[in-house]
């Protein structure tokens, strides 16, 4: 059953068409909603303030689907920013126009102008998010997905009673475009947000924010499922509800190995589902989301929280507050990946390529380049091999499609031109980067091993890299250089996690494996944004396949022009 679900954005308004199927119908027929998304003025922490919001609503209006539906997204920009929308997590098998990272699949679209998104829903089923994929916009623009298994499919672990979603975000008291703009002036970070957010409030333990706090009411021994999501823009988080364990059943859309935690860790563009009981005394618990960071870094480490009340306890109760890992709890973030299984049945096979046939190594690295237009006459960098990431000026699917020259090359080097102590070198070195829109090319059906090193170019740090188009496995990761002869040797190949997003832990590595098999252009970035606009960016040519079922798509007539 087709439904119609309207987004308006921005200052004026930016109308999205959503088209999908009824969840408690397997027949086609048409319902229509209309959502309004608008530039509303939120009051927060003391500060109000005009903001991007869908339906008035931050974050945004969850999207609902099942596995196999097809949406229709039709966007139509009347906001003052150019506008994309990214679909995290979702395959688009051939179907990169789709995906929406701008001047990367597509070019933005403009004030005054639409664009559709065509997606279907393939072997996929679980949670996922949209948002906004230019400037640092997704600071407001985004939401939920939740694609429910296929009519007649249960879940691999008990039903629960009710799920709830839980949103974890940043807030910044300024525009956020403007805090950047004055960042890249000065060639330093921006500031730091004012406070995380739990569904886009920041909890009673702020100033001003006593009405600002998400509550979620639940029923003494019944079962809920939370859909968590981290769409802060720049920190990982621990995340925990009082006298309360999580049992994780499933990450990025991936059904899991239950396991049984009193926290989780999450990083940004990453979903996690938790099972809770609601087993305890009846009263009112926080749940808690605070920074983990373990490197020399400045963060906001303010608590955010909201409130699990169990039904027919007064508000005059005093909720109790979590015992959450401390901010630089590294032995608590390398066990809790550890524990992460894919639960790898006939039903929900781990599909691990064993043999390999393209090995890549690529370092992380940050680093200080001359900026003469910069107050400081240098502005902080970030690089993959070395070389800083350029945005070129029109889609590089575009480009690849139509086989436009001089807007990318295909040179990315396989390994760092560079070869040093990577984790052991002086705080102080510095390589200097190049720049380039230079894109690794991948043969069609083809399977990667991707190294992802961090180094200690001016500081470690953590980096939660994304790849779109694809899931992938995480085969192995540790701390210190990768040591190519002895550390494959421990590699899960049985039942790894398969995420989009992984976590690249401070001053380590981690590897993963995939199929090439979706033809088109692909981003592959970090998903702090701070990192991502500073050019920790790149993406890989996936080449077609033998014949049209496995080459792109044809592009849509109305694909944003540049």
């Amino acid at each position: 059953m087709a439904r119609t679900i309207t987004f308006c954005w921005g200052s004026a308004l930016l109308f999205i068409y959503f088209v999908g199927f009824f969840l408690n119908s397997g027949e086609a027929a048409i319902k229509t909603y209309q959502f309004d998304v608008k530039v509303t003025n939120v009051s927060r922490l003391c500060h109000s303030k005009p903001i991007v919001t869908v339906n008035g609503m931050f974050p945004g209006p969850t999207v609902y689907a099942r596995e196999g539906d097809t949406l229709v997204v039709n966007v139509t920009n009347h906001a003052k920013y150019n506008m994309s929308i990214h679909w995290h997590g979702l395959k688009q098998y051939r179907n990169g126009w789709a995906d929406g990272p701008v001047y990367i699949t597509q070019c933005p679209i403009m004030t005054g102008h639409s664009y559709t998104y065509n997606i279907t829903i393939t072997a996929q089923r679980g949670t996922l998010w949209w948002h906004a994929h230019i400037f640092w916009l997704r600071a407001t623009v985004y939401g939920a997905i939740v694609i429910m298994p296929k009519e007649g499919a249960g879940f691999p672990f008990p039903q629960p009673y009710r799920e709830a979603n839980i949103v974890l975000g940043e807030w910044w008291n300024n525009d956020v475009e403007d805090v950047v703009k004055q960042g890249n002036k000065l060639g330093l970070p921006p500031n730091m947000s004012d406070a995380h957010t739990i569904n886009g409030k920041p909890g009673p333990l702020f100033p001003c924010s006593e009405k600002h706090t998400y509550a979620l009411e639940v029923e003494q021994g019944k079962t809920y499922l939370l859909r968590i999501i981290n769409a802060a823009l720049n920190d990982e988080l621990f995340f925990a509800i009082a006298g309360h364990n999580l049992t994780v059943v499933e990450i990025d859309a991936v059904y899991t190995k239950p396991f049984t935690t009193q926290a989780i860790l999450i990083a940004p563009g990453q979903t996690t589902n938790v099972l809770v009981q609601a087993t305890q005394a009846p009263g009112r618990y926080f749940m808690a989301a605070r920074p983990f960071m373990d490197a020399p870094v400045s963060v906001d480490n303010k608590t955010a929280t909201a409130i699990l009340q169990y039904k027919g306890i007064p508000n005059s109760v005093q909720p109790v507050l979590p015992q959450l890992p401390a901010l630089n709890n590294t032995a608590f973030a390398l066990n809790y990946d550890d524990k992460l299984r894919s639960l790898n049945t006939a039903q929900f096979p781990a599909n691990v390529p064993l043999k390999v046939d393209r090995h890549l190594f690529y370092t992380i690295g940050l680093g200080i380049n001359p900026c003469p237009t910069c107050l400081n006459g240098t502005q902080l960098t970030a690089s993959l091999n070395n070389i800083t990431f350029v945005m070129p000026k029109i889609g590089l699917l575009q480009a690849h499609f139509f086989n436009t020259k001089g807007v990318f090359t295909t040179d990315f080097p396989d390994r760092p031109p560079t070869s040093f102590n990577f984790t052991g070198a002086p705080l102080t070195a510095n390589l200097g980067t190049k720049q380039g829109t230079r894109l690794s090319k991948i043969a069609f059906n083809s399977t990667v091993e991707l190294v992802l090193q961090d180094t200690n170019l001016l500081t470690v740090e953590s980096h939660p890299f994304h790849l779109h188009g694809y899931n992938f496995f995480i085969v192995g990761s540790g701390i210190g250089n990768f040591d190519p002869k002895k550390d494959p040797a421990t590699f899960n190949l049985v039942d790894p996690p398969e995420r989009n997003t992984v976590g690249v832990p401070t001053g380590g590595w981690t590897a993963i494996r995939f199929r090439a098999d979706n033809p088109g252009v692909w981003f592959m970035h970090c998903h702090l944004e701070l990192h991502t606009s500073w050019g920790l960016k790149t993406a890989f040519v996936v080449e077609n396949g033998k014949d049209t079922d496995h080459s792109v798509m044809p592009p849509p007539k109305d694909l944003p022009p540049c």
